[in-house]
């Protein structure tokens, strides 16, 4: 335990615990400090589940950048917690983030997605643009509407006032690319174009075919045919 404790960083009711490539928080934290910890940074570890928050129920700060978290994310309710920074993490459902946090976490009003897919940041996806990001962000009040600091900006009045008017039809969605119809026993890369039926492309099973044709050339005026005396016929 002494081992353990000589990891954590202590200032106050401030605990942190940072870069310890942990994938799960550690029991010890919650049975030590989780009673009157008020703040608490897990960054810089390879988290895939916060399960062990249940012990902090007097957090008002979590800060979980940096890690593994995707959209299995499970919070314990935490009716204090005020910020939350979840930076560079693995998430991509923003909608299932949103209900999620609005259940859990009544109390919140500062939230950080940055370095996720399900935020649209230039500096993460290069095809999003800021008007992309602008929709994610009336998405994000229309379903946290008490949010007054989100990512780097403060949240604007006119920022809420859209929200309210059309944020449930601001989420940025990528569009699903459809597969083509598979085809038994075709291979899974397209054959290139041929304007041959469909039966003469297979080498495998390959049939000759045979068609009519409307004109019979007969090499009458061919320009080969004066070079050939009938005895080479």
């Amino acid at each position: 335990m002494a081992h353990n404790e000589s990891l954590v960083a202590l200032n106050g009711t401030q605990i942190s615990y940072i870069g310890h490539d942990c994938k799960e928080i550690p029991n010890f934290l919650g049975d030590t400090y989780g009673q009157f910890a008020r703040r608490l940074d897990l960054s810089f570890n390879q988290l895939r589940s916060l399960t062990g928050l249940k012990m902090f129920t007097e957090l008002e700060e979590l800060i979980v950048d940096n890690n593994l978290l995707g959209n299995d994310l499970l919070l314990p309710r935490l009716p204090s917690l005020h910020t939350l920074t979840l930076n560079k993490n693995q998430l991509t459902d923003i909608e299932a983030l949103l209900e999620h946090l609005a259940d859990v976490t009544p109390s919140l009003e500062y939230l950080s997605l940055l370095g996720n897919e399900a935020c649209p940041n230039q500096l993460v996806s290069p095809d999003k643009d800021e008007d992309d990001y602008q929709r994610y962000r009336y998405f994000v009040l229309h379903k946290l509407p008490h949010l007054k600091f989100l990512d780097t900006r403060k949240v604007t009045l006119k920022e809420v006032m859209e929200a309210q008017a059309r944020g449930a039809f601001m989420k940025v969605v990528k569009p699903k690319l459809e597969a083509p119809p598979n085809v038994p026993g075709s291979e899974s890369h397209p054959l290139p174009y041929t304007p041959l039926p469909r039966g003469s492309r297979d080498a495998k099973n390959h049939k000759g075919l045979f068609a009519k044709c409307r004109y019979v050339y007969y090499g009458k005026h061919s320009e080969g045919n004066r070079f050939i005396r009938n005895d080479q016929l």
